[in-house]
C-alpha cells in the first residue's frame, strides 16, 4: 500500500513549494488547507498531481480522515503573523495551538511514522545573545512565539507518550517564490521587491538597522525532506536557517542595485513584537539532519526577483 504524505496548509507560501518538490520526487501527496492564507494558485500546475482537501485544522473530524494511510506529516498549517497575533490573540491561539493539537491526536490515532512541524525563530524573542541556539530560555514577545513554543512542547510530549516521531523546524525569516507581497502581515522581502517592481519606497519599520538571518525557501524544503527521513532526531528542536545576517537598511541597498530602484527607503515607527537582531546556530540541524544551506542570500534574493517579474508579466499577459 502506497503511503502517503500530508501536509497541512500545503497551499501557503512555505507548504506549496514543499509540494511542489514531493510531487517532483514521485510522493504521493495529500494537501489540506483552508485557504485563509494559502492560495489554491500556488498549486495549479500540480493539481492532477495531489490530492487537495479544504477543510480546518480546527475540525478533528477533518483530521482524523486526512491523516488515514498517512506516513509523514508536514505541519505548516497556522496564523503565521506576529502582529496579527497582537492583533488577535485568540485566533492565534485556536490556530496555532489547539489546531496543533488536533493534528497530533489525529496523527497518534491513525499511527503515523513521523510528524515535521513548522516552529518559528519568534521563541527566541530579543535575547541579546547570538548567534541563537536550540538551548537558550525563550524570551516571547508576541502569541504567535507563545504558539509556536506550545507547538514544539506538544510535538515532545506525543513523542514521549505516545511513541509519535516528531520534529520541530525553527524557520528563519523563509523567503521565495509563491510568497504574498499582498497581506497587510507579508513579510519585509516581498513587500521591497513589491515596491522595488513598482517603483515606490520601500518601507521599513524602526532605524532599518535590525538585522535578519534571511533563509531561502529552497533551505527549508530541503531541511524538510530531511527531517522526514533522518534517523534519531525524534523530539528535536532545531534552527533552519542561512546562519548569517544582513541588516534592513543593507537589504534594502542591495534590492535597489540588482532593480535598478533607488528610490530611498520610506522609515515607520517600530512595531511591536519585532525583535532587534536575530542570527541562528545551524550546528544541531547539521548534525542531526546532514543540513547544509545550498542557496545563499543573493542568489535567493536574485531567484526570488526573477520568480515576481515573471508572475507579473503573466498576469499582465491575463489582463
Amino acid at each position: 500500500m502506497t503511503r502517503i504524505d500530508l501536509v497541512t496548509g500545503g497551499a501557503g507560501f512555505i507548504g506549496s513549494n514543499l509540494v511542489h518538490r514531493l510531487v517532483q520526487e514521485g510522493r504521493s501527496v495529500r494537501v489540506l488547507d483552508n485557504f485563509s492564507t494559502g492560495r489554491q494558485e500556488n498549486l495549479a500546475s500540480i493539481l492532477s498531481d495531489i490530492e487537495l482537501i479544504e477543510g480546518d485544522i480546527r475540525e478533528p473530524s477533518t483530521l482524523q480522515r486526512c491523516t488515514q494511510g498517512v506516513d509523514t506529516v508536514f505541519h505548516l498549517a497556522a496564523i503565521p503573523s506576529v502582529p496579527r497575533s497582537i492583533e488577535d490573540p485568540r485566533q492565534s491561539n485556536d490556530n496555532n495551538i489547539s489546531g496543533t493539537l488536533n493534528v497530533l491526536i489525529a496523527a497518534r490515532d491513525n499511527r503515523i511514522r513521523r510528524l515535521i512541524f513548522a516552529s518559528s525563530s519568534s521563541v527566541y524573542g530579543d535575547t541579546p545573545l547570538l548567534p541563537k541556539h536550540e538551548n537558550m530560555t525563550p524570551a516571547l514577545l508576541s502569541p504567535y512565539a507563545l504558539n509556536k513554543l506550545a507547538g514544539e512542547h506538544y510535538c515532545r510530549l506525543f513523542s514521549a507518550l505516545y511513541g509519535l516521531e516528531s520534529v520541530s523546524l525553527r524557520y528563519f525569516n523563509v523567503f521565495g517564490p509563491r510568497q504574498n507581497p499582498e497581506s497587510e502581515y507579508a513579510a519585509v522581502i516581498p513587500k521591497f521587491i513589491s515596491a522595488a517592481l513598482q517603483e515606490v519606497p520601500p518601507v521599513i519599520y524602526g532605524d532599518g538597522e535590525q538585522t535578519r538571518d534571511f533563509t531561502f525557501i529552497e533551505n527549508v524544503v530541503n531541511a524538510n525532506l530531511l527531517a522526514a527521513r533522518a534517523a534519531r532526531c525524534s523530539g528535536e528542536v532545531l534552527n533552519i536557517a542561512t546562519g548569517e545576517r544582513i541588516s534592513l537598511n543593507q537589504l534594502a541597498s542591495h534590492l535597489a542595485n540588482i532593480t535598478g530602484n533607488r528610490i530611498s527607503p520610506q522609515y515607520a515607527k517600530a512595531r511591536i513584537g519585532d525583535v532587534r537582531h536575530s542570527l541562528a546556530d545551524i550546528t544541531l540541524a547539521r548534525s542531526f539532519l546532514g543540513y547544509d544551506p545550498s542557496v545563499d542570500l543573493k542568489t535567493g534574493l536574485q531567484k526570488t526577483l526573477e520568480w515576481f517579474q515573471d508572475t507579473g508579466e503573466k498576469q499582465a499577459a491575463q489582463l
